[in-house]
C-alpha cells in the first residue's frame, strides 16, 4: 500500500518529432537497450520459434558460469570421444574437425563454439560440465528458469534438429528442436552480455585458425571488416535450420549507447529467407536504434518535487522534514521525448501515520518512499527483467535527522493543543450567538 501523488515535472520542451513506423519482415523481431533491457519495438516477441544455433548464448552463459564458480577451468582438457569426432566431421553443420581421442582445452573448444558455431565442440563443452549432454540438457531448462525466461525448450545444446544427431539425441523426440520466444531470446542475450561481458572479446573476433590450423571465420558478418559490417557490431550469435529459419542475436555500442536485437525466421521484402535478409533486418532495428535513441537523464540526484518538498512530521522536535532523490533516473528515450514522461512520488504507507505525517523520530537518509516516472501517453514502459524495471525509480529520502522530542515538550504541546481546541470551541459557540 502506498501513498501517490502525480506532478509536472516538464514544462516548455520542443514537441518531438514523429517517428517513422519500423516494420522487420521476421517471425519474431525485439529491439532492446542493451544497458537496462528497456524494450524499444517488438514484433511477435512472445510467439514461441525455432532458435537454432542462438542456443549456444545459454550454453555460454552456463559456461562462464561454472568458470566463474571455479567448476570447470579454461586449461582443462576434454578427451574426444567417438561420436563428437564423427559429428564434427559433418561440415554441413558448422562443426570444426575433432580429432578422435584427441585433448582439447575447454578455452580452445569454447573459441570454436563462440566463433564458428561449432556443434561438436559445443556437445564437448556440455559433456564436461554435466557428464553427458542429457544432463546439460537439464541444466539448460533449469537455468532459463533461473533467468525469468518464460517461453523456453531445450532438447540439446546446439540447436541442431536431433535428426542430425543420427539417433544420439540426448533428450526429445527425433526431430525436435530448441525453440523460444523473441522475448526470452533477448532476455538471455541481455543476461549474457551484462553478467559476463568478457564474452564480447570473443563473439567480436571476425576469424581464427583452431590448435589444428583449421579456419574459424564468425558467422556474424556483420563484424566490422566482414560483407555486412556495421559499426560498433561485437556480438552475438546467429542461428539457421529448417525448422527456425535465419535467425540473429546481433550487439553494438557507439557512444556509449549499447542496444541488443533478435530476429527470428527474417525475410526479405518478398518473404524470401536468407543470410542477407536476417543482417538486412538487423541493420534495420540497429540504424532506427542509434538515429532515434538517446540517454536522458529523466530525473536529477537531490530532486525536490514541487508542492512536495517537505513531510509534516508528529512528536518530534521539527514539524516537517525535507525530501529528495537519492539517484537520478536514466532512460533511453526517443529524442525530444523527455516531455512524455511524468514522475510519480509513492510514499511509503507503513511509515505514515493515517494523517499521512512521519512520525519522529526520522533519520538522515531514510527511505521514505520512492520516485517513480510514468508516461503522459499512456505508453507502457517495459524492461526484459524485474531489475530493469527497478531503473524507473529513485528512492526517496529525508534530507535531515529529526529527534524524538522530550516528554515535557510533548505534553506541553498536547496542553496547548487542547486549550487551543478548548477556545476555538467557545469562539465558535459565541460566534454562533449573534
Amino acid at each position: 500500500m502506498a501513498t501517490i501523488m502525480f506532478f509536472s515535472l516538464f514544462v516548455g520542451l520542443n514537441k518531438a518529432e514523429a517517428q517513422a513506423s519500423l516494420n522487420v519482415n521476421a517471425a519474431g523481431a525485439i529491439l532492446v537497450d542493451g544497458q537496462t533491457g528497456k524494450v524499444l519495438y517488438e514484433k511477435n516477441a512472445d510467439t514461441v520459434l525455432g532458435i537454432a544455433s542462438m542456443t549456444k548464448m545459454m550454453t555460454e552463459y552456463i559456461l562462464q558460469d561454472a568458470i566463474k564458480h571455479g567448476r570447470v577451468k579454461w586449461d582443462q582438457e576434454y578427451t574426444v570421444n567417438s561420436f563428437v569426432s564423427q559429428l564434427s566431421h559433418k561440415t554441413e553443420l558448422s562443426n570444426v574437425p575433432l580429432r578422435s581421442a584427441g585433448k582439447y582445452t575447454i578455452k580452445e573448444l569454447y573459441d570454436q563454439m563462440a566463433i564458428y558455431s561449432s556443434n561438436s565442440a559445443t556437445i564437448a563443452i556440455a559433456e564436461t560440465i554435466a557428464g553427458s549432454e542429457a544432463n546439460f540438457v537439464k541444466m539448460m531448462n533449469d537455468q532459463a528458469k533461473k533467468l525469468g525466461l518464460k517461453d523456453y525448450k531445450f532438447v540439446n545444446s546446439t540447436g541442431l534438429n536431433n535428426s542430425d544427431y543420427q539417433g544420439h539425441q540426448p533428450t526429445g523426440g527425433p526431430d525436435d528442436e530448441n525453440a523460444m520466444s523473441t522475448r526470452s531470446v533477448a532476455t538471455l542475450a541481455f543476461r549474457l552480455i551484462n553478467d559476463f561481458p568478457n564474452v564480447l572479446k570473443t563473439t567480436s573476433i571476425s576469424k581464427q585458425k583452431s590448435v589444428d590450423g583449421v579456419n574459424m571465420p564468425n558467422w556474424n558478418w556483420m563484424l566490422p571488416g566482414l560483407v555486412y559490417g556495421y559499426q560498433g557490431m561485437d556480438g552475438l550469435k546467429t542461428g539457421t535450420t529448417d525448422f527456425a529459419g535465419y535467425c540473429f542475436t546481433g550487439t553494438a555500442m557507439r557512444d556509449g549507447k549499447r542496444f541488443i536485437t533478435v530476429v527470428q525466421n527474417a525475410t526479405d521484402a518478398s518473404g524470401k529467407g536468407s543470410y542477407e535478409a536476417r543482417f538486412g533486418e538487423t541493420r534495420k532495428m540497429m540504424d532506427y536504434a542509434f538515429s532515434n535513441f538517446t540517454k536522458e537523464e529523466i530525473v536529477p540526484k537531490d530532486y525536490q518535487i514541487k508542492g512536495h518538498k517537505y513531510v509534516k512530521v508528529i512528536k518530534g522536535k521539527d514539524n516537517k522534514v525535507e525530501i529528495y532523490t537519492k539517484s537520478p533516473i536514466n532512460m533511453v528515450i526517443l529524442n525530444g521525448d523527455k516531455k512524455n514522461y511524468q514522475p510519480v512520488l509513492v510514499l511509503e504507507k507503513s511509515k505514515l501515520t493515517k494523517n499521512g505525517e512521519l512520525e519522529a523520530p526520522v533519520k538522515k537518509g531514510e527511505k521514505i518512499g520512492i520516485l517513480t516516472i510514468k508516461t503522459k501517453n499512456g505508453e507502457k514502459v517495459s524492461f526484459l527483467t524485474a531489475e530493469g524495471q527497478k531503473k524507473l525509480q529513485a528512492d526517496v529520502i529525508a534530507a535531515k535527522t529529526v529527534e524524538k522530542a522530550n516528554w515535557f515538550v510533548l505534553m506541553m504541546r498536547g496542553i496547548g493543543g487542547f486549550f487551543g481546541d478548548l477556545f476555538g470551541g467557545i469562539s465558535s459557540a459565541v460566534k454562533g450567538w449573534f
